[in-house]
C-alpha cells in the first residue's frame, strides 16, 4: 500500500498548500508572479522532466543558480521523486564547484545563464555529471551539450509522481560553509527540514499574511530553509530577490509592502547607512530577522528607532542542523543583548565538556543538541559524522554558556577561541566593546601568532564614511572597558572585511 495517505514530505508539504491556498500569490520574481496552484504545477513539471532522464530516488541534482523562482520549484519538485537537490556556493571557483559535485556523486548539473562562463572550460573536471542542464532568465543562448530547463519543462504534464518517499530519505545535501576545512555534505531528510519549518514558523511567528522578502543567497539553508520555505508552507506571500543588492532592497520593501524581512548585520548596516534609505517608506515592515553573526547593540537600538514597531529575531544554528538550533526573541534583545536565546521547538540544547560531562550554569562548553532538525550524517564521511554525535548529542563545534534564566550566549567557534599569553579569549567580547567605538562600521577580532604570546588579540576595523580611524585611541578605548590581555595588541584598518555570501566573516582570510 502506498504511504501517500500518512506522510509528510516536503512534495506534500507544497501540494497541501496549493489545495489550501491556491490563487494566492506565493512567489513574485522579478514582476512575475506565481500562485500556490502554479508553483506546485511548476514543481511537477520538473519533476517529470528529472525523471524523462532517469532520475531516481537516491540520486542527486546539483544547482547552480542565483535566487529565482526555479530554487523552490527544483526542490520541491525532486522531492516529489524521492531524489536530493545539492545547492552549489555561486561564489565558488570552478575547482571548488568540481569538488562538491563529484564528492556528491551529483548526475545532473543544472547551471543558470550568468554562471555559465565560470564553469564552462573545466567540464572535464565534473567526472559525475551525466546531464548538463541551462537556465536561461536572461538571453543566452544554450550551450552545446546542454538541455534547456525551461523549455522543456514547457512540455512536460502537470501529473504527480507516483514514488515511494519517507520522511527519513535525505532530500537535500548542502555543503557546509568551510570556513576552517574542505567543506562536508549535510545530509538532510525530510523528516529534519519538516521539523526545523515546524520550529521556524512558532517561534519566528510566522502569519500567513506576511509578505517575506528573500535577498540572501538560496542555496544557503538560512534563507531557503529558515524562512522561503516554511512560508510557503503556511501559504505567505515572498518576494525573491536575483541577488542581495541593499538599494532594490530598500525599494522592495516599499513596493511590495514588505512585513518580514531576514538578513544578516552586516547587511542591515548596510541598509541603514545606505545614502537613499531615508528617501523611502518602509513603514510596512514589522518583522525583522537576523543571523550568522551577534547584532551589535548599538544596531539593535537604531533599527528600533528607525522602524518603528519593528521587531527583532536572532536565529543561531548550522548547516546540519537544518538550521536553526535556537532564537532570541524580539522582548529580549535589550534585555539579553548578545545572547543567542533560547532552543526553539523542536530543539534540546545542552552544553558538554570534553569527556561529554554537562557543565554548570555560568560554565563554558560546547553547545550540543538534540533534536529532529539534526542531519543524518556528512556524506562519505563516517569519522566526521562519528566525531559530530559523540557522547549521542550533535556537536556544534561553537563553545557557548547559559545563564540562570536559559539564555544561551555563545562564546566562540571552538577553534577560534584566542589564547594569550595563557589566558582564552572570546573574540565576540571584544568585538562587542569595539563596536561602542564610534566611527567603526565592522569589526573582526582574531588571533594572529605571536613569538611572546603564542597568539596576540588582533582587531580588523572598517570605519565608517568619511571617519578617520587613530589605532592609538581604539586601543585606549578597549582598555577602559576591558581587562588588559583581552586588549587589542594590533589594530588594522580595511576597507572591509571578507564575506562568505550569508554575511558571516571569513576570519581565515584575514590571517593570512
Amino acid at each position: 500500500m502506498s504511504n501517500i495517505c500518512y506522510r509528510d514530505t516536503i512534495g506534500d508539504m507544497a501540494r497541501r498548500a496549493a489545495t489550501k491556498y491556491g490563487d494566492k500569490t506565493a512567489i513574485i520574481f522579478r514582476g512575475l508572479k506565481l500562485s500556490f496552484y502554479e508553483l506546485e504545477r511548476e514543481a511537477r513539471r520538473f519533476a517529470n522532466l528529472m525523471t524523462s532522464y532517469g532520475v531516481k530516488k537516491g540520486d542527486r541534482v546539483a544547482v547552480y543558480a542565483y535566487n529565482s523562482h526555479y530554487y523552490p520549484i527544483s526542490m520541491i519538485g525532486l522531492a516529489k521523486i524521492g531524489a536530493i537537490q545539492v545547492p552549489i556556493n555561486y561564489m565558488l571557483n570552478a575547482e571548488e564547484i568540481a569538488y562538491v559535485i563529484n564528492h556528491s556523486g551529483s548526475r545532473i548539473f543544472i547551471v543558470e545563464d550568468i554562471l555559465y562562463p565560470i564553469i564552462a572550460k573545466d567540464q572535464d573536471k565534473f567526472t559525475t555529471v551525466e546531464k548538463w542542464g541551462f537556465l536561461p532568465l536572461g538571453d543566452s543562448l544554450v550551450p552545446e551539450g546542454f538541455f534547456n530547463m525551461i523549455a522543456e519543462m514547457e512540455a512536460m504534464t502537470y501529473d504527480e509522481p507516483q514514488v515511494e518517499v519517507s520522511a527519513e530519505d535525505i532530500v537535500q545535501i548542502p555543503y557546509t560553509s568551510g570556513t576552517e576545512s574542505k567543506p562536508k555534505g549535510a545530509m538532510l531528510s525530510h523528516r529534519a527540514l519538516m521539523s526545523q519549518y515546524h520550529s521556524c514558523i512558532f517561534d519566528g511567528q510566522y502569519e500567513t499574511d506576511d509578505v517575506s522578502l528573500h535577498a540572501l543567497p538560496l542555496f544557503h539553508c538560512a534563507q531557503l530553509h529558515c524562512f522561503l520555505m516554511p512560508y510557503l508552507y503556511i501559504g505567505a506571500t515572498n518576494v525573491i530577490m536575483h541577488k542581495a543588492d541593499p538599494l532594490e532592497m530598500i525599494r522592495l520593501i516599499e513596493k511590495y509592502q514588505i512585513t518580514h524581512m531576514f538578513a544578516p548585520p552586516t547587511v542591515w548596516i548596510g541598509i541603514l547607512n545606505h545614502p537613499e534609505f531615508k528617501q523611502h517608506n518602509h513603514a510596512s515592515l514589522k518583522k525583522a530577522a537576523y543571523g550568522a553573526s551577534i547584532m551589535p547593540v548599538e544596531i539593535i537600538k537604531q533599527l528600533s528607532v528607525t522602524f518603528r514597531g519593528l521587531k527583532l529575531w536572532n536565529y543561531y544554528g548550522q548547516t546540519e542542523m537544518g538550521p536553526v538550533a535556537t532564537i532570541l526573541k524580539p522582548e529580549d534583545q535589550l534585555l539579553k543583548p548578545g545572547s543567542a536565546g533560547k532552543p526553539v521547538l523542536n530543539v534540546e540544547t545542552r552544553l558538554m565538556d570534553d569527556d561529554g560531562k554537562f557543565v554548570t550554569v555560568g560554565t563554558v562548553g560546547e553547545i550540543v543538541h538534540r533534536s529532529g532538525h539534526v542531519m543524518t550524517g556528512y556524506l562519505n564521511d563516517p569519522e566526521k559524522t562519528a566525531e559530530a554525535f559523540e557522547f549521542g548529542w550533535f556537536h556544534s563545534g561553537d563553545l557557548g554558556r547559559f545563564d540562570e534564566d536559559g539564555y544561551l550566549y555563545v562564546v566562540d567557534r571552538k577553534k577560534d577561541m584566542i589564547k594569550t599569553g595563557g589566558e582564552n579569549v572570546a573574540s565576540r567580547e571584544v568585538e562587542e566593546v569595539l563596536y561602542q567605538y564610534p566611527g567603526i562600521e565592522e569589526v573582526a577580532v582574531i588571533g594572529l601568532s605571536d613569538p611572546k604570546w603564542i597568539e596576540i588579540v588582533a582587531a580588523v576595523v572598517v570605519p565608517k564614511k568619511g571617519v578617520t580611524l587613530s589605532n592609538k585611541e581604539i586601543i585606549a578605548h578597549c582598555k577602559e572597558k576591558l581587562a588588559g590581555f583581552k586588549c587589542p595588541k594590533k589594530v588594522v584598518i580595511a576597507d572591509k572585511l571578507p564575506k562568505n555570501p550569508s554575511g558571516k566573516i571569513l576570519k581565515r582570510e584575514l590571517k593570512k
